[in-house]
């Protein structure tokens, strides 16, 4: 991977990907997001996760956005690129690939068609991807997302795979939730880079010793969580925070990406942004209309 040994912290956005009215990816839209992202308060980003969309787009489609990317001189070392298939052999594709732009990790979401999996299979899982690509830049990213994938990285794994290629396995994006469960996993594993997947428990990560978040609502709300990174030490803090939180639980009491999408349509009065693949569909208008109201705090400090 790249050269550069200080790995990403505090803010990311788990990217959302524009797209074109014939719903392929819009690489112009993308590079312009991306930009902004790490030009308003993002550390690095993380792109095609499940806020990106990437299970409804094909291995090609998401090779040839990382690749505009690269072409658009976004640094690589500011990305988290999301790798992780149900077929082994497309994870490879992709992670080699993504090891080709020198970017700084990869999110490796579990294979999660098949349910109830023990932790040897997710184990041989994971050894397969690690031993067959037999690269000592790797630097795997663990996503725990238990309601979408319905495959958890337990403990028990964690610790293995920790054991097994403790220069490889860098940290984990726990989208459980539960602060409880974030927590555990920054007093347990003090070698593993963890981020809360929202930015509700940012300020509560960092001073607990985590490495940030990875949240989707970042797409609008960076600047804001920027500030609560930069001020985690300071009583404001706290009324910082309140207001982050505030922002990221009107957002998720709506079905999150369409909800996101009608926000950056909203605030960068581009209608490309209303674009989604199905099976995911826009929010009617009154509903974003609704949620644009509720975020008027945060949009008073986007513009300031």
């Amino acid at each position: 991977m790249n050269t550069n040994s200080k790995k990403p912290e505090g803010v990311l956005a788990a990217s959302l990907t524009p797209m074109k009215p014939d719903l392929s990816i819009d690489h112009d839209r993308l590079i312009s997001h991306v930009n902004w992202l790490l030009s308003n308060g993002c550390n690095a980003v993380a792109y095609m996760g499940t806020t990106g969309e990437a299970n409804s787009f094909s291995i090609d489609e998401r090779m040839r956005a990382l690749d505009a990317l690269a072409a658009a001189n976004i640094p690589m070392e500011s990305l988290i690129v999301g790798t992780g298939c149900c077929a082994f052999p497309d994870t490879l594709t992709l992670t080699r690939h993504a090891l080709a732009h020198d970017v700084a990790g990869v999110l490796l979401l579990p294979p999660f068609y098949y349910k109830g999996i023990s932790d040897e299979g997710l184990l041989a899982s994971c050894d397969t991807v690690i031993q067959k690509l037999g690269d000592d830049r790797l630097q795997v990213y663990l996503y725990h997302f238990p309601y979408m994938s319905q495959v958890p990285f337990s403990d028990a794994a964690i610790e293995k795979l920790l054991d097994r290629y403790p220069h490889t396995i860098a940290g984990i994006k726990d989208s459980s939730g539960d602060w409880e469960h974030i927590s555990h996993l920054i007093r347990s594993f003090p070698s593993l880079r963890v981020f809360a997947g929202t930015e509700r428990y940012l300020l509560d990560t960092l001073r607990a010793g985590g490495a940030g978040c990875i949240a989707a609502s970042v797409n609008v709300t960076a600047p804001l969580a920027a500030e609560v990174q930069r001020a985690s030490k300071e009583d404001r803090s706290l009324a910082l925070q309140e207001t982050l939180t505030t922002a990221r639980l009107a957002i998720q009491s709506r079905p999150m990406i369409p909800a996101l999408k009608g926000v950056m349509a909203r605030l960068t009065n581009d209608s490309g942004w209303d674009h989604i693949r199905p099976p995911l569909i826009p929010l009617p208008v009154a509903e974003i209309d609704s949620l644009f109201d509720e975020l008027s705090v945060v949009r008073t400090y986007l513009d300031t």
